[in-house]
């Protein structure tokens, strides 16, 4: 039954929905967001796996970065509605943008313990 789905196979479900069609984009929306860092590995390797398979491309929505460093050709990040920073994963790191360094900084701290 779906209600006794977990998060993760929700997510499958949900993807094998979407590329019924074999579309040309995928749209993904924080496809990772609620899972454990086993499951989001798998939904990232599912994601780069269905882009090589329909030959699509996928722009994904996430405040994962871990996820955005695996699956990324691109990083945008957005701040007001406006793209202020863009580049390759690799690359994404080393900018300067002082909005884009808080970010990596907040997320190499990882999440607030008490």
């Amino acid at each position: 039954m779906p209600a006794e789905l977990s998060g993760g196979m929700r997510r499958r479900v949900g993807f094998a929905r979407a590329i019924a069609l074999e579309p040309r984009i995928l749209l993904f929306d924080e496809p990772t967001t609620g899972l454990d860092p086993v499951i989001k590995a798998v939904i990232d390797e599912l994601i780069l796996e269905l882009q090589d398979r329909l030959h699509s491309t996928a722009v994904t929505i996430t405040h994962d970065l871990s996820s955005a460093f695996r699956i990324a050709d691109r990083i945008a990040l957005l701040f007001h509605g406006r793209i202020v920073a863009y580049a390759a994963p690799a690359a994404f790191r080393e900018l300067p943008d002082e909005r884009v360094q808080q970010f990596i900084k907040a997320w190499r701290a990882g999440p607030l313990t008490e």
